[in-house]
């Protein structure tokens, strides 16, 4: 007969002792996690952010080129398409003509041309108007060869057209590309300054805001004379600009990316510069460090980053996102590439 003993249960000190033993388990495992990903200092926070900052502001050139470029497409193929309409408005009256001169030649090459001058009643006139149809044949050769070369014309301008249609589109989606990348470089900073606590997030805020005011109150440029009036003109139209946002894409008056403040400085001075820090590079002469004088553009980092000289070895520009024009250190900067003299 079977037994019907209830099971044996176990102790409450046994249980205690299990139930310690899984939370001793889990604090153990949940310090080695911490262990194997310690909290970032905010120094190291700070640098992981300004990289990605630069990085995005490289992103931010790069869509402003594409920018450029798309502009000048769009203006191009507008010019091709007004271009190739009025052709084929001329080529329509040159092949009316064509019609109007065979409707002509078809009415009065229905009789032998001998035998409508025996049926003429007067052999003068009749003579009159077959060296008009002479004439005529021969405009008929003019008109003919000039529908051939607008038909030619009209193809290498269709061609090109749609050529440029094609590079719009890759233009288009480079477009998307860069801005996608500069948002995700953003995103990622933010997400690093997340980490932070809300007191070290203010610190850095403070120490920025701090860099900014020290920057334009208490910079010293000492008395480096510049390269040319325009120069002058320049640097003196940035220095208008001090505390007001970088903000990408951006080309004034109330905000800039670093591109946009030098092209509107130089254009205070009646000067044009092109949009972007690749290619403001050609819209002077190239010269070395110690060559540099108040007003001469600096680019830094391939290229990725240009400012204004202002003399002490000190630069006036739009740094990067999160902070304002302001005056900055060379030595903070990154790797100088070259200067150019406007």
């Amino acid at each position: 007969m079977a037994s019907h003993r209830r099971p044996k249960q176990p102790s409450r000190a046994r249980v205690t002792v299990l139930t310690a033993t899984a939370a001793a388990a889990v604090a153990l495992s949940a310090q080695s996690g911490a262990q194997a990903a310690p909290k970032p200092k905010i120094d190291e926070v700070k640098s992981k952010v300004d990289k990605l900052h630069h990085e995005a502001e490289e992103a931010t050139e790069q869509y402003n080129l594409a920018e450029e470029r798309r502009g000048k497409l769009q203006k191009e193929i507008s010019a091709l398409q007004d271009k190739v309409a009025r052709g084929q408005q001329e080529l329509n009256t040159l092949r009316g003509q064509i019609g109007s001169v065979a409707t002509a030649q078809y009415r009065s090459g229905g009789i032998d041309p001998a035998l409508q001058l025996f049926l003429s009643s007067d052999p003068d006139t009749y003579l009159d108007k077959a060296s008009a149809i002479d004439q005529l044949g021969a405009k008929q050769a003019d008109v003919l060869q000039s529908i051939q070369t607008k038909q030619r014309t009209l193809a290498q301008q269709r061609a090109e057209a749609t050529t440029k249609l094609a590079d719009l589109e890759d233009v288009r989606k480079t477009l998307g590309e860069k801005k996608k990348k500069y948002q995700g470089k953003l995103a990622e900073a933010q997400k690093l300054l997340n980490t932070l606590t809300a007191a070290e997030r203010a610190k850095m805020q403070q120490d920025e805001q701090r860099a900014s005011r020290a920057a334009g109150d208490r910079v010293d440029l000492g008395n480096e004379v510049p390269a040319s009036q325009r120069g002058a003109a320049a640097l003196s139209a940035a220095a208008t600009q001090l505390g007001k946002p970088y903000v990408s894409g951006a080309e004034g008056p109330n905000s800039y990316d670093c591109s946009g403040l030098t092209q509107w400085a130089y254009r205070q001075a009646n000067v044009s510069l092109s949009r972007t820090t690749y290619t403001q590079q050609n819209d002077g002469v190239k010269i070395g460090r110690s060559q540099l004088k108040p007003g001469d553009l600096v680019f830094f980092n391939n290229l990725s980053h240009v400012g204004l000289y202002a003399g002490n070895n000190t630069i006036l520009h739009a740094p990067k996102p999160g902070a304002v024009v302001r005056y900055e250190s060379m030595d903070y900067m990154g790797t100088f590439q070259f200067g150019v003299r406007v």
